[in-house]
């Protein structure tokens, strides 16, 4: 009987800890062969973490991602061991190291290297050649390939691998979140499976990374599309299964479809080589494994994963020990506050409200709720003193001018520095509070509420803000981010009686606008078609193109859409909008 015991080791790799990443690995090594697993799999570049972006550059860092390496082989007696790393010849591959007892069996060249929305590979990356290796260990025949590999249906390799006989296809991957991604990739998977009648394990990396969070969700499917162990989401974890390669035979000799597939790529085969791999152990099987399953998450519970996670390792990954934040009473920054609990935990969280003479008696009570409720400490540092003394040192400046903008958005500017001053006295990271539907359209003040090194919200639309908040309020059964903060119609609270409704249109709205002009790229006559009315689109879009420059200089934010602001969406500032 052909059999074979696979593990995925789902983990979260930090970029440049080299030789701390090769740790992690060698301890799920030991994991996988206590668990007498024939095979344990790891994400793509897990040696040097994903993305490496200008690292790369540096000739030292690839010579030591290689030394890293180097011991990771060391510790592979009695099993073998996929692992991502970056490789050295004619130029730099991204390639995974097939190694076992010892030894590095082979080293597989990533093809398609993606060069759109986050990803650069291009820029550093040499695309591997088209000659395909096929490992056999244990009567089984596998491949490996490496991410964007397995989403291409035509791809060159996989149809070799088929030609060749392989029953197994390793994938292994550092697929960025954004919502519902998990359900495409995880069709695509069953697709490639069914497709080729072939098991498919694939490994993806967990954890965040600046604006990118990798949500894991690793997962074995067998030649049927069934996933028969799956990995969690937002979290380390490592999963085995024991593959029925008989299976795979058994289909593949009744598929008409697959001797018709097999006779046409014969001729591939020459191109492909064969290892043979043999363990040190020879005694397996000893214990069964129980296949891993998890209940699948709804988009906004993904969602408030991943800003959880995105935040956590973004704080803790960049060595801070607190972060604080702006308490205004309204709900944006209280779902920073409740997500920041949350990743950090309520002593790690220092909440500042700032009140001024236009402060309601309702967002005061509300900001000190919300931080009782999340048990945070909460400082009170009224501005008005510091403003009225800005009004009056402009007085002459600014004349018999009429009272605006300039007024209302001091206060931002003097709450932005009072965070600061907190952040550079004691060394708390700021987190920002902005929305993408404010940010979008420049409701927001520069270097007032868009300081800070960290924008939790910035990727999330208005209207999800609110579906989190009452995620939050559910989950916990509890109001811990209070009914009045959710019900209460949004206000800057720069001006007497001030309302966002004054200068946007309403949220929903809104957002389905920005989700048309910037994830979509619809132009102006298209969203008009959708059913906008013409003048309200082309406001939208006049604000969404005229503060450009002000994105540029607000904080790395969390990316959750399709398109976030950023490496996604590379808009130049001084353009004539068309």
């Amino acid at each position: 009987m052909k059999k074979l015991r696979i593990c995925n080791a789902q983990i979260n790799c930090r970029v440049g800890d080299l030789y701390g990443n090769a740790g992690k690995i060698i301890d799920n090594i030991q994991t996988a062969k206590e668990s007498e697993a024939d095979i344990v799999t790891f994400p793509e570049l897990a040696i040097c973490g994903y993305p490496p972006e200008d690292l790369l550059l540096k000739p030292y860092f690839v010579h030591e991602n290689i030394k890293a390496l180097d011991e990771v082989v060391k510790n592979t007696r009695g099993i073998t061991a996929v692992v991502g790393f970056v490789a050295q010849n004619d130029g730099l591959y991204n390639a995974a190291a097939i190694i076992s007892d010892g030894e590095i069996k082979g080293v597989y060249k990533k093809v398609f290297l993606p060069n759109y929305s986050v990803f650069d590979e291009s820029r550093y990356f040499t695309k591997g050649g088209s000659e395909g290796l096929i490992f056999e260990l244990n009567g089984v025949r596998f491949a490996v390939n490496i991410c964007e590999d397995i989403w291409y249906a035509s791809g060159p390799l996989v149809k070799q691998a088929m030609g060749a006989g392989a029953e197994l296809i390793i994938n292994i991957s550092a697929s960025p979140f954004y919502t519902d991604k998990i359900r495409v990739r995880e069709n695509m998977l069953k697709t490639r499976a069914t497709d080729n009648l072939v098991m498919l394990s694939y490994t993806n990396m967990t954890g965040g990374q600046d604006e990118l969070v990798f949500d894991g969700g690793s997962m074995i499917v067998d030649c049927l599309g069934n996933v028969i162990a799956r990995a969690k989401r937002f979290a380390e974890d490592i999963i085995f299964a024991d593959l029925d390669i008989e299976s795979v035979v058994r289909r593949r000799l009744y598929s008409p479809q697959r001797k018709l597939e097999k006779s046409m790529f014969t001729h591939d085969v020459g191109s492909v080589k064969t290892v043979k791999i043999t363990t040190a152990v020879a005694a397996r099987k000893s214990r069964k494994i129980a296949a891993a399953a998890q209940e699948p998450m709804g988009s906004v519970e993904e969602v408030y994963h991943a800003l959880c996670l995105g935040v956590k390792d973004y704080v803790t990954k960049n060595g801070f020990a607190k972060v604080v934040i702006g308490l205004s009473g309204g709900i944006d920054s209280a779902l920073t506050a409740a997500i920041a609990v949350h990743a950090l935990g309520a002593k790690s969280v220092v909440g500042v409200t700032m009140p001024s003479r236009y402060s309601s008696d309702e967002t005061k009570s509300d900001a000190g709720k919300l931080a009782k409720n999340l048990g945070i400490r909460l400082i009170t540092i009224p501005i008005d003193g510091l403003y009225k003394k800005y009004l009056d040192d402009l007085k002459d400046i600014f004349g018999d001018t009429a009272t605006g903008i300039a007024e209302e958005n001091l206060q931002a500017r003097i709450r932005g520095n009072m965070l600061m001053a907190l952040s550079n006295k004691f060394g708390w990271l700021v987190l920002s509070t902005g929305n993408k539907s404010e940010v979008s359209v420049g409701y927001c003040t520069l270097y007032g509420d868009m300081v800070g090194g960290f924008s939790v919200l910035k990727d999330v639309y208005k209207t999800v803000v609110y579906r989190l908040s009452g995620y939050i309020n559910a989950r916990s059964g509890t109001q811990v981010i209070p009914d009045t903060t959710i019900q209460r119609e949004p206000s800057a609270e720069l001006r007497p009686d001030q309302k966002d409704s004054d200068s946007l249109p309403d949220y929903d709205t809104l957002d389905k606008i920005l989700h048309y002009y910037i994830e979509m790229d619809f132009c102006l006559e298209e969203i008009v078609e959708t059913g906008f009315d013409l003048e309200l689109v082309k406001k939208v879009v006049r604000m969404v193109d005229v503060n450009e420059y002000k994105r540029r200089q607000s904080p790395p934010g969390i990316k959750i859409t399709p398109k976030a602001f950023g490496k996604d969406r590379r808009m130049p500032i001084t353009k004539v909008s068309i």
